[in-house]
């Protein structure tokens, strides 16, 4: 049995003219395939078939061409496909295409964390390489409970979180995160973690980047904790400097520097997940740069590579490196931890590769300056009356939609129109996220915000 649309179309590279090649999906293919974080059962009822990818644009399988307003998931801020990525993997496969990380190594691994390490904040160092963001936040935590270790305060299991964060899908992450959905299904995770409120206020609805209000009151929620559950037992806070995929909730005014503080008095590591705004969301290498706060470890991946290769990182301070160091025992090792594909070599060269871009293309910068244009272009859609919110910062923007007949409904509704009317964005629930890549231009802008307009006014 074959599925609809038995006649896939799969394009070549060469966009003019277009040349189609004809192959058949067989309903089994559609059957295996668990799909995350899907309505599997909705989506294969009619699927949304992406089949090629170049710059801006995604191709569907019926033709039509879908303007990325997302940077896929927020990690391909150079585009799709491009060629200098491509040809540095191609190249590395040929040549070596893995060595066991544990106990051997290639060079490419030293090559790409000092090249990581001259981009990141002052005093953060060194990078522990992992396969995504997800296993970047727990090795975060275990980092965090080996530093305390080393010192002599292993008591100090807690982490502090936040309600509607996101810190990826590993049961570490998971603990953390303070989206229920993602966590009500798979039991208690571990336990310890205590959650400070998020940072979105509704009297401050519709604001551009930080508010002026709110920021400190809600960062003593830290101190709080610490003081209930006694400082000397808490190990790390992790934030996101700007909460992505919950609906990009900016931090107000003074909030990450008085974390900071209180990270500093009590003794607690601050952590800030820089998935998403990592490498020039902000306008600056890293969100840490934005707001001017250092942490103590940051967590990486997304644009790490520009999504061609799978990778994350942690990248850790000198004072958090030593001590763990510092404990053990001459040639031991230092820290009992690592995955199978840490610093692959395919992924090393695609990070090279993305780092080159970034500096020859001046694409931080770039960021920044398109920032303006295209938040002016979001918070004009604040006049339609499903519109309940919008927020922004950077190349990063989002919106509330008003709930239609139960939660989420509207939003899956919302983005499959925007897909048939040639545009990808990322929806949380009823709340949409775009950050379109840096090698956008005003025009893409203007199609972005035009439609979204024409879906949302239609809705």
């Amino acid at each position: 049995m074959f599925i609809l649309w038995d006649d896939i179309m799969l394009y070549t590279l060469n966009r003019n003219p277009l040349n189609l090649t004809k192959m058949k999906l067989d309903q089994s293919a559609m059957d295996n395939f668990w799909m995350p974080f899907t309505g599997n059962r909705d989506f294969k009822q009619s699927p949304r078939m992406v089949i090629r990818a170049k710059g801006m644009y995604l191709y569907d399988d019926k033709g039509g061409e879908i303007l990325d307003g997302s940077s896929g998931l927020f990690c391909s801020p150079l585009g799709h496909c491009r060629d200098e990525i491509t040809e540095a993997v191609s190249a590395q496969m040929a040549e070596l295409d893995y060595v066991a990380p544990f106990q051997t190594a290639h060079p490419l691994g030293f090559k790409f964390a000092k090249r990581l390490a001259d981009m990141l904040p002052s005093g953060i160092n060194h990078v522990f390489f992992t396969n995504s963001g997800s296993e970047a936040v727990d090795t975060a935590m275990k980092i965090a409970y080996a530093y305390h270790y080393a010192r002599g305060e292993g008591q100090r299991t807690r982490f502090a979180s936040r309600e509607r964060a996101y810190h990826g899908v590993n049961m570490g992450g998971v603990s953390l995160s303070g989206m229920i959905k993602n966590r009500q299904a798979f039991g208690p995770g571990i336990p310890g973690v205590v959650h400070m409120r998020h940072t979105w206020q509704s009297e401050n609805r519709f604001t551009r980047g930080q508010a002026e209000t709110g920021g400190v009151e809600l960062a003593n929620d830290l101190e709080r904790i610490a003081l209930n559950y006694g400082p000397d037992t808490i190990a790390a806070c992790f934030v996101e400097p700007i909460a992505g995929s919950t609906g990009c909730l900016v931090p107000p005014k003074g909030y990450l520097e008085r974390l900071r503080e209180i990270c500093d008095q009590y003794g607690i590591l601050l952590v800030f997940d820089e998935v998403i705004t990592g490498f020039g969301r902000t306008g600056k290498a890293f969100a840490a740069d934005s707001f001017g706060v250092i942490p103590d470890i940051m967590t990486l991946a997304k644009a790490l590579t520009n999504a061609a290769q799978p990778m994350g990182a942690v990248a850790v301070s000198d004072k958090v490196h030593d001590a763990i160091f510092n404990a053990a025992p001459d040639k031991a090792i230092e820290l009992f931890h690592g995955y199978t594909y840490s610093a692959h070599p395919a992924a090393c060269a695609a990070g090279l590769a993305v780092m080159d871009v970034f500096e020859k293309e001046n694409l931080f910068e770039r960021a920044n300056e398109l920032s303006e244009y295209f938040l002016d272009g979001m918070f004009s859609l604040s006049d339609l009356p499903l519109v309940t919110d919008i927020r922004g910062y950077g190349l990063l923007a989002g919106f509330d939609l008003e709930p239609g007949v139960a939660p989420g409904v509207r939003g899956l509704e919302v983005q499959k129109k925007l897909f048939h009317a040639g545009l990808n964005l990322k929806m949380t629930g009823d709340s949409g996220l775009l950050a379109p890549p840096f090698i956008a231009e005003e025009s893409h802008i203007d199609q972005i915000v035009e439609r979204l307009r024409d879906v949302i006014k239609a809705i």
